[in-house]
């Protein structure tokens, strides 16, 4: 087909999206996407665990979007990345040089550092076991029954590291009957992919019910490389992800055991130069004289679509690899009807390898330090930035009791917790300083090198050098729980009062050995050890004016631990981070459950608010992890869901964070003085507004199937990356604009392919405005560079489904 043919099919298939999505509708959960009609054609309820009980999402006074299986699969969330386009107040972005690290924020607070040492703001919870780290939180959603994002902080009942929210993921269970399905697609950029689940329903009278689903997804890179083939391009991936599933059930005794296990190749996206020092300029813009390719760099305003891109680490590979996989074992006892003891035990891998292409360039050449050569000086490679940050490996054990009842006007979750981590990672970097001759004698070289360069006429020198960060770390934490409620039921159950209280200690011990690629002396290796306690709290009351109307008001107290920095090249300490936070909300069905309004506003006031500071310098790139002092957060999340016509839902959300800090104290590495920085500081991966449209409509069933179609649409404000502006100058050019994403998907489902088979055939249309959207920006400040990467550009695919 030629590039005009293949240009009018792609505009066609926008059109025919657009045109069928004019009569869309949003299936959406209670908050983003809207959840089945009943059977006289009201909105349908969602159960949540958001309090590890199970219990009406519209009568949990928690601010929470959750989407069951159905509503994922119409808004095509295949990964956990893609849930901050639908809930409010939550912001993914995946991290540079990795397929599975993500910067995760709830109402504003997250952690942008993907290090395997440092814990997170938001936790992860896949079937009740926390997934400790963010560099392996985007894995494929294989066999999902629903995902609840908890905002405002779950210091209680998820305990540390949950000052932003939780995640929390449900995958589903066994079915009781024997079923099979299948599900595949393919689009744009060789995209496919394919599915399939078995459920072997109960095995005789035993109570034993089984699962097992397989999963593959591959893509071409959306960056043309001109060194490599298309499944080598920056933006491929191949990812095999399959679990496996057990349920007993043996009256007052339940047991489940699930396995989940996601492996990911491909080659990170392109990191693409945006600004540039005028020393950098003017030295990589030699290149093609000695040799080497021309300098890639067109400004912050355009986006390239081919070019070259180096490679990175050991054989020169251009491929990253990222395996994680886990076992959660459930066991429960009904002790009584009233009472019920229960255990998860969880344990984890992780592994990562990742190239680290963050140069933006060819294999160029330029003149460096040399001092095997009579002049001082030779040409070889220089980079700005590139390298193999491997092997990365993380191991978790956990371990959760809970003890949960009932007693007269009084239910009660009980419970202690330990969880026991080992991380290491092993960041092998190559990067040029350019340098003027004489900034030499600044790093610890004669004074006569200086001049002898300065002698042959020589203005700016590149000093090859190959940094190695390198440490490993071991986490204990210990906790005691309980949270009790009081439904009187002399108020007709109406009035609900609850109170509880978690404590926490935590102990961290890093090895760090770190080397600066011989500019002067090595760092370390250095030791060091911590031990945080904290007590955390929650006080809310509730009323439940009439069976559609909830009101509710709350008080919590959030922390998240501390701990040493392992990016940086000493024992850089951190004190933990603590908050209040204070929420008011309200949850109401109206017009015979046709109308949902969800809304819920919060002030958050944080103490010891932990920022990263990024820093980049002959060391390699790292990171300085500060308590910025106080903070405060305040906003809201409104959520609506409408049937005002029988097959037509529309919904939308609607997301606002303002943040502020009240004190932010900043060492000036130049000037070795202390300033307050509050009035000028950012908020790094904060977006102030987010807001989700969506209209879903289903026709009346035909006798060949039915025919339902939905469009949608996201919107996210502008992003920085960075706090500090004085630390990275370049932060206004790599930062985030404002992103705009129109999706539409027309499926024909029911199709009738047997006695008890049934199919679907569906169009799917993604990010349909073609928009570029920036997915990370990277300032390295004193190395004089920085670059963005970019998403994937429109993509347009069909799938296909059958079940019997």
């Amino acid at each position: 087909m030629s590039h005009q043919k293949a240009q009018f099919s792609t505009r066609a298939a926008v059109i025919a999206l657009a045109i069928g999505g004019c009569a869309a509708h949003a299936q959406t959960t209670p908050a983003q996407e809207a959840p089945q009609a009943t059977a006289d054609g009201g909105i349908q309820d969602i159960v949540v665990t958001a309090r590890r009980q199970s219990e009406s999402l519209q009568k949990t006074p928690i601010s929470i979007t959750a989407l069951d299986s159905r509503a994922l699969e119409r808004s095509n969330i295949q990964a956990v990345d893609k849930i901050g386009q639908v809930a409010p107040n939550l912001v993914i972005s995946q991290q540079s040089s990795a397929l599975s690290a993500a910067s995760i924020n709830i109402r504003g607070i997250g952690q942008t550092d993907p290090s395997l040492g440092l814990d997170t703001a938001v936790g992860i919870y896949l079937d009740g076991v926390y997934v400790a780290r963010s560099a392996g939180s985007i894995f494929d959603l294989v066999d999902i029954e629903r995902i609840e994002v908890l905002r405002g902080p779950q210091g209680t009942l998820f305990g540390r590291n949950t000052t932003g929210g939780a995640i929390q993921i449900v995958s589903k269970k066994p079915a009781d009957n024997f079923g099979v399905t299948a599900k595949g697609g393919y689009g744009s950029r060789d995209n496919m992919f394919g599915r399939l689940r078995v459920d072997t329903g109960e095995f005789g009278d035993s109570g034993i019910s089984a699962s097992g689903s397989y999963y593959h997804r591959q893509r071409d890179g959306y960056f043309d490389n001109l060194l490599t083939p298309s499944s080598k391009d920056p933006g491929s991936l191949n990812v095999d992800a399959f679990s496996v599933a057990l349920d007993g059930d043996f009256g007052p005794f339940k047991a489940s055991y699930g396995f989940d296990y996601d492996d990911r190749t491909g080659a990170p996206g392109f990191f693409q130069t945006v600004a540039l020092s005028p020393a950098a300029q003017t030295y990589y813009s030699r290149s093609p004289q000695y040799g080497g390719p021309a300098l890639q760099f067109v400004g912050a305003d355009t986006r390239l679509r081919s070019g070259l891109q180096q490679p990175g680490g050991p054989g020169n590979t251009y491929i990253s690899h990222s395996r994680s996989q886990g076992h959660n074992l459930t066991l429960s006892y009904e002790i009584s009807p009233a009472v019920t003891l229960k255990s998860i035990t969880g344990y984890r891998k992780l592994l990562l390898e990742n190239v680290l292409g963050l140069s933006g360039q060819g294999d160029l050449k330029g003149l460096v330090l040399d001092f095997t050569s009579p002049t001082l000086t030779s040409v070889q490679s220089v980079t700005p930035y590139n390298g193999y940050n491997s092997p990365q490996k993380q191991k978790q054990w956990s371990q959760e009791i809970q003890l949960l009842g009932k007693a007269g006007d009084f239910s009660y979750v009980l419970g202690g917790y330990y969880f026991r981590e080992k991380v290491s990672e092993r960041n092998n970097q190559n990067l040029t300083l350019v340098l003027a001759p004489a900034a030499l004698p600044f790093l610890g070289f004669p004074g006569a090198v200086a001049d002898a360069l300065t002698a042959q006429g020589i203005d700016l020198i590149g000093f090859n050098t190959s940094p190695v960060a390198a440490y490993s770390q071991t986490s204990k934490s210990y906790a005691a729980f309980g949270q009790v409620s009081w439904k009187p039921q002399a108020l007709d159950e109406k009035l609900e009062v609850t109170g509880g209280i978690r404590y926490t200690e935590d102990r961290k011990n890093i090895f760090l050995q770190n080397s600066n690629g011989g500019v002067s002396t090595i760092i370390g290796p250095a030791r060091g050890s911590t031990k945080n306690t904290n007590t955390s709290f929650l006080g809310s009351v509730s009323y439940q004016i009439n069976p559609d109307a909830l009101v509710y008001a709350k008080v919590s107290t959030g922390y998240k631990s501390g701990g040493f920095n392992p990016r940086a090249d000493t024992l850089n300490s951190f004190a933990p981070e603590k908050l209040v936070s204070y929420e008011t909300g309200a949850k109401i069905d109206l017009f015979d459950r046709h109308l949902r309004i969800n809304a819920a506003a919060f002030l958050s006031k944080y103490d010891d608010l932990q920022v990263p500071q990024f820093a980049a310098g002959s060391g390699g790139a790292s990171t300085l992890l500060v308590n910025a002092g106080k903070a405060e957060f305040k906003g809201f999340e409104l959520e609506v869901t409408a049937i005002p016509a029988r097959g037509l839902t529309l919904s939308g959300s609607l997301g606002y964070t303002d943040p502020k800090y009240k004190r932010f104290l900043f060492l000036n590495p130049n000037t070795n003085t202390i300033s307050d920085i509050a009035d000028t500081a950012r908020f790094p991966n904060v977006a102030k507004f987010n807001s989700n449209l969506a209209v879903d409509y289903t026709f009346e069933p035909m006798d060949f199937g039915t025919l339902s179609a939905r469009v949608s649409y996201a919107y996210r404000s502008h992003v920085y990356f960075y706090p500090n502006d004085a630390v990275n100058p370049y932060q206004q050019q790599v930062d985030s604009p404002a992103t705009n994403t129109v999706d539409a998907r027309i499926a024909l489902s029911d199709i009738a392919l047997g006695a008890r088979a049934k199919g679907e055939i569906a169009l799917v249309g993604e990010n349909l405005l073609n928009e570029d959207q920036v997915l990370y920006g990277i300032d390295f400040g004193s190395l004089g560079f920085g670059g963005k990467f970019y998403a994937e550009p429109r993509r347009v695919s069909v799938e296909f489904k059958i079940s019997f």
